[in-house]
């Protein structure tokens, strides 16, 4: 149902590093690419993370209340993104462990701009 993503940045060459080299975990790679704006997917049916500075020129800003889940098929590959995200200069916002009932497993993030993430997985997702 979703298409994708986009997050907005007031540095564009750091953030396309945190993201080519987070999301290359998940198996994402750039699809679509602009001056402006870089889009990642894991494959041609899949939702897609961008990045972008804002059109109207302004500073990007963060949405409260506004997070990307970013779908893993195991909790060790939970384990892994979140880690290299951490390792990238994002911000833990909760480690990575079981949420609730049900087997969700997740962490929590904040990349180089503040926009928050999560990598989860839960049962059926393999």
């Amino acid at each position: 149902m979703i298409g994708y993503v986009t997050l907005g940045t007031n540095d564009f060459d750091k953030a396309a590093s945190f993201y080519d080299e987070l999301l290359a975990e998940l198996g994402g790679k750039r699809m679509m690419e602009e001056d402006t704006f870089i889009a990642w997917s894991s494959g041609k049916d899949g939702a897609a993370v961008s990045i972008t500075k804002p059109f109207d020129g302004k500073e990007a800003c963060v949405g409260n209340g506004v997070m990307v889940a970013l779908a893993a098929n195991s909790t060790d590959l939970v384990d892994k993104v979140y880690a290299k995200a951490i390792s990238l200069g994002a911000i833990c916002e909760g480690k990575p462990g079981p949420r609730g009932e049900g087997g969700f497993y997740a962490g929590y993030f904040r990349d180089v701009d503040g926009n928050k993430l999560n990598v989860f997985t839960m049962p059926g997702m393999g």
